[in-house]
């Protein structure tokens, strides 16, 4: 069940939307801000701080249509293997993203929660995702999940990790392990599961984001590049969205529906 927020009028954005069919969870890869970048004829950090432009954006829109949580792919275990000039670029946005926009989200009501591993961030870039984490833990509007140092394989194994200390220790016994006690032990723990989940510049993979998590989630690609997707391309996504029968394994409940 989607829950009730009263700050949200879905009505007034995508009134062809039923409210019960806004999605709850939508996981974004944010995907070319450097070859916007390049189109523009300039470095590819440029392309970054046009992008961080969009989450903000983004995050107010999805905040004004009830969306419950808000999740982006913001740097992934693999991209340590990018220029160094580019990475260390990419942590200084980071600190100055979460100093810079934490008045913001408290304002907007947003809780933020980060996924991934803090071993190998700077000191700097963990100092400031801990500050904006505990200066926003009550808040209750939208929470933002932001995927730094993030690999969904990593995610399982350090999970499959905290069970085998739990069951060596005897405080879990193998016959106990469920889906549901393992997803305990995931950095989304006590979050829905994505209903949706976008790609933006058009490829189609899911790049280690979220494996376990995504196991029923809709996918929706788009073209557009990450620093010009806006208001409209959310509606288009959350529209695909709202389109489409969610089954989850069983027959469409409706009667006159056939197979598909």
């Amino acid at each position: 069940m989607h829950a009730y927020n009263p700050e949200a009028d879905p009505l007034k954005a995508l009134p062809d939307v039923p409210v019960a069919a806004i999605p709850r969870h939508i996981a974004i890869i944010m995907d070319g801000n450097g070859r916007w970048a390049k189109g523009q004829g300039l470095p590819r950090l440029f392309g970054h701080k046009a992008g961080a432009e969009t989450v903000r954006r983004v995050l107010t829109e999805a905040a004004e249509l009830g969306v419950e949580v808000l999740t982006l792919y913001s740097f992934s275990l693999e991209n340590w293997k990018r220029p160094r000039e580019e990475v260390e670029a990419l942590m200084r946005l980071a600190v100055l993203y979460f100093a810079g926009e934490q008045d913001g989200l408290l304002k907007k009501g947003v809780r933020v929660r980060v996924l991934g591993r803090r071993e190998g961030l700077p000191p700097d870039v963990l100092d400031a995702m801990d500050r904006v984490v505990a200066a926003t833990a009550h808040n209750r509007r939208i929470t933002l999940c932001l995927a730094i140092n993030y690999g969904s394989r990593a995610e399982i194994v350090d999970a499959a990790r905290a069970v085998a200390r739990e069951v060596a220790a005897g405080r879990l016994k193998e016959s106990e392990i469920s889906e549901e006690e393992f997803a305990k032990r995931l950095t989304t723990a006590g979050l829905p599961d994505p209903d949706l989940l976008i790609r933006t510049a058009g490829e189609m993979r899911v790049s280690n984001y979220l494996l376990w998590q995504i196991s029923y989630a809709e996918i929706h690609v788009t073209p557009t590049l990450w620093p010009d997707f806006g208001e409209a391309h959310l509606h288009a996504a959350i529209r695909d969205y709202a389109s489409r029968s969610r089954r989850f394994g069983g027959l469409d409940p409706s009667p006159e529906a056939g197979p598909r």
